[in-house]
């Protein structure tokens, strides 16, 4: 069986970091390539590192050539300083890369999203959420798996402003029965379930993992 030539963009985030982790201790993966902003986390035999500015992707896309993209880049309004530059992250550099490596001959095609994204939607997030969607689905991949997470529990040096409070609403909900199809899920468990979906042979060309198909 041939091993995989694994690329991933949002390495240094949290789902990122783990997506990461599990792939250069996979038997079954030969390389992992990485495209960063800033200084990496991780050295490993099998990784690859280049520092780009994703503004200026188009020039660097002989080096986007592999089996499988894992997509997980994502900020908030407040740490962009705005939703001009909250889009240019969450929809425009994913987009473009996207689109590059699907011209490249990638086949697989691994996108952390958001619960509720929807590209009709009044509120800004899920409406860019839906619209990356939407663009990526018309791309030519032959294998496209988007994840929906519920509210995701981060690595202590990553977690988000309001998390915190948001998670322990959520578990004490829980416990009396409400919302047990939004358990918040450890960043470990997603990257788990992307890795090992990612090494699955497809049954059709998109498949979309809700909340409810990522808690089992």
């Amino acid at each position: 069986m041939k091993k995989l030539n694994a690329l991933v963009i949002g390495a240094t985030g949290a789902t990122g970091r783990e997506i990461v982790q599990l792939l250069v201790n996979d038997n079954e993966v030969e390389k992992v390539t990485i495209f960063v902003r800033n200084d990496p986390f991780i050295e490993h035999k099998k990784l690859t590192t280049y520092a780009i500015d994703f503004n200026g992707v188009q020039n660097h896309k002989d080096l986007i050539k592999g089996d499988v993209l894992f997509s997980a880049l994502g900020t908030t309004k407040k740490v962009a300083s705005g939703k001009k530059e909250q889009y240019l992250v969450d929809y425009t550099f994913q987009y473009e890369f996207a689109q590059i490596a699907a011209e490249n001959g990638v086949e697989n095609y691994s996108l952390v999203s958001a619960v509720g994204a929807n590209s009709k939607s009044s509120f800004f997030y899920p409406k860019i959420k839906g619209e990356l969607e939407e663009a990526i689905k018309k791309l030519k991949f032959k294998k496209i798996a988007i994840f929906q997470p519920p509210m995701l529990v981060r690595q202590p040096d990553l977690v988000r402003e309001g998390e915190k409070s948001g998670i322990k609403l959520l578990n004490f909900l829980n416990k009396i029965g409400i919302l047990n199809s939004h358990k918040p899920l450890e960043v470990n468990k997603l990257a788990e379930k992307m890795v090992k979906i990612a090494k699955t042979p497809p049954k059709e060309k998109v498949s979309t993992y809700l909340p409810k198909d990522l808690l089992n």
